[in-house]
């Protein structure tokens, strides 16, 4: 059923990581402030007031902002931090969304009578954001999940944007273009060179007319949302479908051995993961970035699902494989892994022949020894003494 009321919340900490740093040394307080150092993982809006955002490479964000003050990551920090985050989300609805380890969607209808209006509910989500966790959060309100989350990247930083029902198009159809879910820098391009800059301009075409622009998925996403027909509900809890990980290169070279090892440390990064949940994995995904930005992926659906490190190595290693031609003459700066068709590792009729599986049962004893000493405790040869970027925060898998 529709909602026909302004009662879908979309609440995003500003500049997370950032904004962690500055709460926990208040010298960083109103000062240009940006994590990472290879590579931009967060930046203050103070930074990005000079152009830095996340994700540009370092040597490019000093040179935008050369007061900046450079901090290491901290994950453990914004791991606590976003627990804190979603117990505030918790106290406020049942019904929350995640999206990210610092944003979700929170549907407050039939509260009214126990918490107050929408505007007032969300109010107070700040404030006791603010109070028990230290942290700015924006937050907008509307009728739909995809008009919420633009009420609040129009409200950012720090602010509360509420959208009501009967005034709807008049607030996205002046916004750019690039508000719209799924408009991305090719698409935003293609629609400029039509004279499309804004939504009201993009709700003007005909849904066919979008279709045949931009394809058939693309155009009829595209129409309805600019129309704001959204009629997904916020769904609680709901399982990943998908557990994976990356790791940036840089503009250096990397030898196939480099490539390779890198490519283990990820697979065992995502299938620790996928056993700690107790899920298991159908389809393994490479995901490559090349040195002119440029992306390809690539995925191999195996016979039966697993968890087991070998067994989506293999898997991972011969789409790497495949790929190499087009590494070599492309450069390569970012390699991913992720496994998705995912299901819930429960007990199964087992296929012939019946062979001891000692995979799984090295995959275990590893998983113990790291849970009782730590991850550095026990690891691969191949990755001593080589670096896989950090490890970062997720929500529970």
């Amino acid at each position: 059923m529709s909602n026909t009321e302004a009662t879908i919340l979309h609440a995003d900490a500003d500049a997370f990581y950032a904004s962690v740093e500055q709460r926990d040394d208040p010298s960083l307080r109103g000062r240009p402030v940006i994590v990472g150092g290879g590579v931009v993982l967060a930046a203050s809006y103070e930074a990005k007031a000079h152009g830095v955002c996340t994700a540009m490479g370092g040597a490019l964000a000093r040179r935008l902002c050369p007061h900046a003050v450079i901090v290491s990551p901290r994950m453990s920090a914004y791991s606590e931090a976003s627990k804190a985050i979603y117990r505030v989300f918790e106290d406020t609805t049942p019904l929350v969304e995640g999206l990210s380890i610092d944003e979700a969607f929170l549907d407050v209808r039939g509260l009214r009578r126990l918490s107050g209006s929408p505007a007032e509910i969300a109010v107070r989500l700040r404030r006791d954001v603010r109070d028990r966790v230290g942290l700015p959060i924006t937050v907008g309100v509307a009728r739909t999940k995809f008009l919420a989350k633009v009420a609040s990247g129009v409200a950012k930083p720090d602010g509360l944007l509420v959208v009501p029902v009967e005034h709807e198009l008049a607030f996205l159809h002046p916004l750019p273009v690039e508000r719209v879910w799924g408009v991305g820098a090719i698409t935003a391009d293609r629609l400029h060179q039509l004279g499309i800059t804004t939504v009201g301009e993009l709700a003007q075409l005909s849904e066919g007319a979008l279709v045949s622009i931009l394809g058939r998925a693309t155009g009829r996403q595209l129409h309805a949302l600019a129309h704001n027909r959204d009629p997904r509900p916020v769904q609680a809890r709901r399982r990943r479908r998908s557990i994976g990980a990356q790791c940036a290169l840089g503009r250096s070279r990397r030898s196939p051995e480099e490539v390779d090892a890198v490519l283990l440390g990820l697979v065992d990064r995502v299938t620790r993961r996928m056993r700690a949940a107790g899920r298991v994995g159908r389809t393994v995904v490479l995901r490559l970035r090349f040195d002119d930005f440029s992306r390809a992926t690539r995925s191999f659906t195996l016979k039966r699902a697993t968890a087991e490190t070998q067994a989506i190595f293999d898997t991972s290693r011969g789409l790497l494989a495949g790929a190499f031609p087009m590494i070599e003459h492309r450069g390569l700066t970012l390699v991913g892994v992720a496994v998705s068709n995912l299901e819930n590792d429960i007990p199964f009729q087992l296929t012939l022949p019946f062979e001891r599986d000692d995979a799984s049962a090295l995959d275990a004893a590893v998983d113990e020894i790291r849970n009782r000493f730590g991850l550095a405790a026990i690891t691969r040869g191949v990755l001593l003494g080589r670096s896989l970027g950090w490890s970062m925060p997720l929500l529970p898998d």
